[in-house]
């Protein structure tokens, strides 16, 4: 009986054995994302069934030594693996040969199908097998629910980024070789850089062009009582006039009568209402944060990415997409998240806030619109709740978004306003009010709300008695240099460039010296000036707005099925490709002399010369590479340094273009401050040096 038992035992533990053998042999679906950070949230949303891992963007993409474009044969691109990526490819294929089935979830747009494309090409998937997944919302039940509805890969959005990819490389490999030929090494232009850069110079030339006009104000302060308010010269009889000069505005003063009664004339009370902004796209979003939140393009869209990939909330929640994918055009708000801001918007601040009325129970299938606005994935996760998991950066573009879009969800914000004539021997004044009745949705963006400014109680017939007078010379300004948000408003409003091409584009002028910020604004370099006339001379469809916007809605109908892309890319590339040879045959060299910097090298004794680096400018020894001294361009702001008293306080500029002032004696004196220092600071003895943010400053920085 022992025996058989013993025996029984063993066979149990054999079964147990087997089993264990068999679940880990089961096989898991492999999920193929961007970045690691998506891979973990979704991972998590899954389950234990699926595996997901980053493909880290591309894998493939045109060689980089060579054009990669065969022209001969309908454009046919070479592809080749990216170098580096050979051991991510290796993990891939392994991890793919191993998996139940393969699903490709990169990005909802034109690169991520590219991306897919490519993938599938590298695994040697099916083509015909629905194996692509795409989401605009890195949240539980948006991913769930996109497993259940695989596709195959859109061919027209592969060729839409193909397309593109071609003609950008076909522009930049014809005529960068041609500018490093005739200016200098290093150089290149593109389709929407080089209009970028048109609208830059151009406006820049205006500026130079303008002659100011002069012109007056008459401001003059009014009293009811003991109430006082503003107003402005209007003109005279009903007509408006204007004050060219300081004669016409003693003209005004001398037919009133300072001490005697102004009358009320005309008193027009409304109510205005105004109405919410739609949510953000890609280019508003990074026009308002340049504004409002002074960040630069490249730092918006990399805290929007960090948002839609995912943040971790910790208490239970873990990590969480909290916008939804942050590369789109459209305004377009899906059914749920309407109702989702509503049901919000109603328990937050009552029905009056909200446009609509939740819905109750399930939202019909279909309702989640595949390119939406960016929006916060969840309504209820206020920024406020969330403040301790996020950066500061991620704070404050969060807060902006969860705000536009609650906003855009509300009723519109009432005024009263009030317009009021006043008038003496038939000179008008106009004096203009308002002031808020019902917030509306200025509760969720208090940043949009209107500042007060009310009148006191006015009606016609009234008499109000004049306090003040302000008679002002003013200038006609020319039209202000282009900031990131105001240029990518007028590269949008041209139809030039997409949301996914802004940020690189704005980079790249700036690491090529074309331009420079001065005051958050840019300014043409003449190294940019230099490039843009050959560019305009040689290759006048490339800097044409109007053709480079026909050319976009052309690769948009290539995206929708509605035209080849072949075809696209070779009515731009024949009329392009004669430019390029008659340009290779009858440009000339470009000499750019360098501007004396007016003292010698104290090592060789030649004449230093001012040159472009790539963190500006700086001086250069003139016989370079024989003699390579070279000095950092400082200014002086005409004070001695309050640490040392021995060295002037400079202007100097960190890496990252930030202004800092310091000692002229660095190494051997180390005050620095962010602060411009002046003679009071330095007389009161509260010089910024002792400024915490000064501790901040490390000496990588300041070097």
């Amino acid at each position: 009986m022992v025996e058989v038992k013993k025996k029984t035992t063993e066979k149990k533990s054999v079964a147990k054995k087997s089993t264990r053998r068999k679940s880990k042999k089961v096989k898991k679906n492999l999920v193929i994302v961007e970045s690691p950070s998506k891979a973990k949230t979704i991972e998590k949303y899954l389950g234990s069934t699926y595996k997901v891992v980053a493909s880290l963007g591309h894998i493939r993409d045109l060689p980089k030594s060579t054009l990669g474009v065969d022209v001969a044969n309908d454009y046919e691109p070479k592809y080749i693996n990216i170098r580096g990526k050979g051991d991510v490819i290796k993990g891939l294929r392994k991890e793919a040969k191993a998996a139940k089935k393969v699903y490709l979830a990169s990005d909802p747009d034109r690169e991520g199908e590219a991306i897919a494309w490519h993938l599938q090409h590298i695994l040697d998937l099916d083509p015909e097998q629905p194996n692509r997944v795409v989401f605009n919302e890195i949240t539980k039940d948006t991913i769930k629910n996109a497993f259940k509805t695989p596709r195959i890969i859109n061919q027209d959005l592969v060729d839409a980024q193909q397309a593109r990819r071609i003609l950008d490389r076909l522009v930049g490999y014809s005529i960068s070789p041609i500018l490093w030929k005739t200016v200098k090494r290093g150089l290149s232009a593109g389709r929407v850089q080089s209009v970028a850069l048109g609208l830059i110079i151009a406006r820049e030339r205006e500026i130079q062009a303008f002659e100011p006009e002069e012109y007056w104000t008459l401001d003059s302060e009014f009293k009811k009582a003991r109430k006082k308010f503003k107003s402005s010269f209007y003109g005279f009889d009903v007509k408006k006039q204007p004050l060219p000069d300081n004669d016409s505005v003693q003209s005004v003063l001398k037919r009133i009568d300072k001490n005697g009664d102004f009358n009320i004339v005309k008193v027009d009370a409304k109510e205005r209402k105004r109405n919410p902004q739609q949510p953000f796209t890609t280019s508003t979003m990074q026009q308002t944060a340049n504004t409002q939140l002074n960040f630069r393009t490249r730092k918006t869209m990399m805290a929007a990415q960090q948002l839609y990939e995912g943040i971790n909330l910790g208490r239970g929640v873990g990590q969480i997409g909290l916008i939804t994918y942050m590369r789109t055009d459209s305004t377009r708000i899906s059914s749920l998240a309407r109702n989702a801001a509503a049901h919000y918007i109603h328990e937050t601040w009552g029905e009056a806030y909200s446009q609509h009325k939740p819905i109750q129970g399930k939202m019909p299938e279909g309702a989640q619109d595949a390119h939406e606005a960016i929006r916060p994935t969840d309504v209820t996760i206020t920024p406020e709740s969330i403040k301790d998991k996020l950066s500061p950066d991620q704070f404050k573009l969060y807060s902006l978004i969860w705000s536009r879009f609650v906003a855009s969800q509300m009723t519109p914000e009432i005024l009263d306003t009030m317009a009021v004539t006043i008038e003496q021997n038939e000179v008008l004044f106009r004096a203009n009010g308002s002031k808020t009745k019902f917030q509306g949705f200025t509760k969720a963006y208090p940043s949009a709300k209107e500042k007060d400014n009310a009148l006191p109680d006015l009606t016609e017939g009234d008499v109000v008695k004049l306090a003040n007078t302000n008679p002002e010379q003013h200038f006609t300004l020319p039209p202000a240099r282009y900031s990131e948000a105001a240029l990518i408003k007028a590269l949008e409003e041209n139809g030039v460039g997409r949301p996914s091409t802004y940020a690189p584009t704005l980079d790249t002028i700036q690491r090529r010296n074309y331009v420079r910020i001065d005051a958050r604004k840019f300014v043409p370099t003449e190294l940019g000036e230099i490039v843009q006339t050959i560019v305009e001379e040689s290759f006048p469809d490339i800097t044409n707005m109007k053709f480079t916007a026909s050319v976009e809605r052309e690769l948009d109908e290539v995206e929708v099925g509605d035209k080849r892309w072949v075809p696209v890319v070779d009515s731009f590339f024949k009329p392009f490709s004669k430019e390029v040879e008659k340009a290779e045959t009858t440009l000339e060299k470009v000499i750019m002399h360098d501007e004396l910097a007016g003292m010698d090298c104290e090592i060789c004794g030649a004449p230093m010369v001012i040159k472009m680096g790539r963190y500006g400018k700086f001086y250069a020894c003139s016989r370079f590479p024989d003699c390579r001294n070279t000095q950092t361009i400082v200014k002086e702001i005409g004070l001695l340094c309050p640490k040392c008293k021995k060295g002037q306080i400079v202007e100097r500029k960190t890496k990252r273009q930030r202004t800092f002032y310091g000692c002229s004696r660095y190494p051997d004196c180390d005050f620095v401050s962010w602060e411009k220092p002046t003679d009071k600071t330095l007389a009161d003895g509260t010089t910024p040096s002792s400024d915490q943010k000064n501790k901040e400053t490390t000496s990588e920085e300041t070097k």
